[in-house]
């Protein structure tokens, strides 16, 4: 197995996309994903999964059922397993996931026009 380093920025500038994450690493059973997004995502939650979002660039305001939660550069949130979420943001997002492999982004709602099942390493 080869050892290299990943440079964020160079593997962002590899896509424009939004609401498609790409993976961009492994390890021990989790996977570390970049995404880009802007507007709104759907209302969901991960019955089985926690997921950790960091901004790298930019903001997006995490709606949860009892509050909205802003999220600013260097900061992350964890969304733990059960709880309905829905991100979104105004202008251009760029983050950080670390979430278990099996994790679908679209969690319960399983069919949607933002669902990716195969997602692509970078």
């Amino acid at each position: 197995m080869e050892i290299n380093k990943i440079n964020i920025s160079e593997k962002l500038n590899l896509f424009t996309d939004h609401w498609n994450p790409r993976i961009v690493g492994e390890l021990n059973g989790q996977q570390v994903k970049l995404a880009k997004f802007q507007g709104e995502f759907v209302w969901h939650k991960h019955d089985n999964e926690d997921e950790l979002f960091l901004v790298l660039e930019g903001s997006f305001k995490m709606e949860l059922r009892d509050k909205t939660i802003e999220i600013n550069k260097g900061d992350f949130i964890i969304i733990p397993k059960g709880v309905e979420h829905k991100p979104s943001a105004e202008k251009e997002v760029q983050i950080m996931l670390f979430e278990p492999a099996s994790t679908l982004n679209t969690g319960n709602i399983p069919e949607s026009e933002r669902t990716k099942k195969n997602l692509e390493w970078i």
